[in-house]
């Protein structure tokens, strides 16, 4: 998926946790969630001005859990800074790792597909539904993410 595609992935797999975390009263900790999940939705296509292949390590669980301890680790500091370093490390760490699952699971359904236990396993796994060049494909991700993301809100609005 191209850019559009991964911050609607980020919204749509964020959306429910947010919502829980504005219904337990926490709503601008749940907008910082949101902002880290789609500021973070295309790190893994940094590997495209790096000498690695493309859709290589930066697109793999092992990429992932490392974004997260990382944001983890800069949320807590922050947190420490305003009183609460475990609730903003948690958010942040959860919204950092989630940014980098969801890109995978976006460029799960292109046909190039992801190797996400590599260098365990060089299984591959695409659903092959669409290229990620689709802009259908990828205006249609980003819809379903805002709409997801402002049904999850109303709810908690209710």
């Amino acid at each position: 998926m191209y850019r559009f595609g991964h911050v609607g992935a980020a919204l749509f797999c964020y959306a429910p946790i947010g919502a829980v975390i504005s219904a337990l009263g926490e709503p601008a900790l749940a907008l910082v969630g949101a902002v880290v999940a789609v500021s973070l939705s295309t790190l893994p296509d940094l590997d495209e001005f790096l000498p690695i292949d493309h859709r290589g390590p930066t697109h793999t669980i092992w990429f992932a859990a490392s974004v997260g301890l990382l944001a983890t680790a800069l949320g807590g500091i922050v947190g420490f800074a305003i009183g609460r370093p475990v609730v903003v490390a948690a958010v942040v760490g959860g919204a950092a790792t989630l940014a980098i699952v969801s890109h995978l699971l976006a460029d799960v359904i292109t046909p190039m597909g992801v190797r996400p236990f590599y260098p365990l396993s060089t299984w591959h796994y695409s659903f092959d539904i669409t290229p990620a060049k689709n802009p259908r494909a990828n205006t249609t991700m980003l819809g379903v993410g805002i709409a997801f993301s402002a049904l999850c809100q109303a709810f908690v609005l209710l």
